[in-house]
């Protein structure tokens, strides 16, 4: 397939970067009148200004005319929620009545209503709601989602959850990474510690099936000791950390997460130095999910700071029934740009490349590389960077391509 005739071509990076960070972040490459050439199996074989290097037509190619649009790679979600059971509308009104999360999480409700309506929820009746957020959130321009565990709260539970993940990573286009999060509260039913060992006897089985495990370690919810254990079970099974931290208090879940070697710690909403001292040099990704924020009335995370000391910066969308109900991208990216006062450039590093890195497929997608999957995104004409956050609900999308489909 060739896409000719795009007025940006954006989010170029050289082969081998898997990730930016500092004032690499402030840096994406563009083309202005561009064209893309995309391999029979699905990758980007080129691209270039028309104006220097247009190919010779292929007879037997498709022939895009991109009419000016611009072109952008596909959105990596690195940290949703989504296979989840029903809603939690009610505790909609509570927060508008004042409620915290906190609060909710409390008396009961929060997770551990979600765990109560999964577990009643047949398996494929959750797969088929599942199904219904993904396919909403690739026409928004989703390519690549790491869907979470963690509503089971029980071995069934979790093993359910675990298995739609596996289904819906059969059934799309999109790549679809696996994590799981036993650690996201304490089961009904079980003391803390009963708890805690319930998820170590998971690990084996849940191994099966996750590509990565994750701990909410924070206020109210696991200790960086429980996450301490649970990590280093995971990593017998050949399961990388992915960690919640930091979303509700200074949790030290930043701490344990890097020295676990932890491919992201997210939310990160509540940080200080000391979290910003403990990621520099190490691998991992801070990742923020404005989201939760913008729906939780909590601050938004040092994003700014992250990235003048330094540091890269992945953001995602926590997709999930309690404190992100949304998993459009596009509107994360003009929360970046809004709340967090990021560029559209470091918004877009964020949201592609650095979210790629942060579900360990920075590799094979996230940026306009040669090599790469062809996951793109083309706008209808007219469209630039800038404009995409800022008329953040004006329709934009013409085409979503998944490894060089749409």
């Amino acid at each position: 397939m060739l896409l000719k005739n795009i007025g940006e071509l954006v989010g170029i990076v050289p082969q081998g970067v898997l990730r930016k960070q500092g004032s690499e972040m402030n840096e994406t490459g563009i083309l202005h009148d561009a064209w893309l050439r995309i391999a029979p199996d699905g990758t980007i074989a080129g691209f270039g200004s028309t104006g220097a290097l247009y190919p010779d037509d292929d007879k037997d190619e498709e022939v895009i005319d991109a009419e000016g649009g611009m072109v952008m790679p596909g959105f990596c979600d690195s940290h949703t929620h989504i296979v989840y059971a029903g809603s939690r509308e009610g505790e909609f009104i509570d927060k508008i009545n004042g409620l915290s999360y906190e609060q909710i999480a409390a008396r009961g409700g929060g997770i551990l209503n979600s765990a109560d309506l999964l577990n009643a929820t047949p398996e494929d009746e959750l797969y088929h709601q599942s199904m219904e957020r993904v396919q909403e959130m690739m026409a928004a321009g989703t390519t690549s989602i790491e869907i979470k565990s963690g509503y089971g709260l029980c071995p069934e539970g979790e093993l359910k959850m675990l298995r739609v993940i596996r289904r819906i990573s059969e059934s799309v286009p999109a790549l679809i990474r696996s994590t799981f999060l036993g650690a996201h509260a304490v089961g009904r039913g079980y003391t803390h510690e009963a708890y805690v060992q319930e998820i170590l006897d998971m690990m084996p089985r849940a191994a099966e099936y996750a590509d990565f495990v994750d701990v909410f370690c924070d206020t109210g919810f696991f200790s960086p000791e429980d996450t301490d254990r649970i990590l280093e079970a995971g990593a017998r099974y050949g399961l990388r950390p992915k960690i919640h931290a930091n979303e509700l208090g200074v949790s030290g879940g930043v701490q344990v997460g890097v020295a676990h070697g932890a491919l992201s710690v997210d939310h990160l909403e509540q940080t200080t130095n000391a979290e910003i001292e403990a990621l520099k040099g190490s691998g991992t990704m801070p990742t923020m999910l404005p989201g939760s924020s913008f729906f939780l009335g909590i601050p938004f995370g040092r994003a700014k700071e992250f990235i003048s000391t330094g540091l890269g910066l992945a953001l995602a969308s926590d997709y999930n029934p309690g404190s992100s109900p949304m998993g459009d991208m596009r509107f994360v990216m003009a929360l970046a740009c809004i709340k967090m006062r990021l560029t559209p450039v470091q918004a877009l590093n964020a949201v592609t490349l650095n979210s790629a890195y942060a579900m360990g497929l920075s590799d094979q997608t996230g940026s306009i590389t040669p090599g790469k999957r062809a996951d793109l995104i083309l706008t209808r004409p007219g469209w630039t960077l800038t404009r995409i956050p800022y008329t953040y609900r004006t329709p934009w999308i013409r085409s979503v391509f998944k490894k060089g489909r749409s």
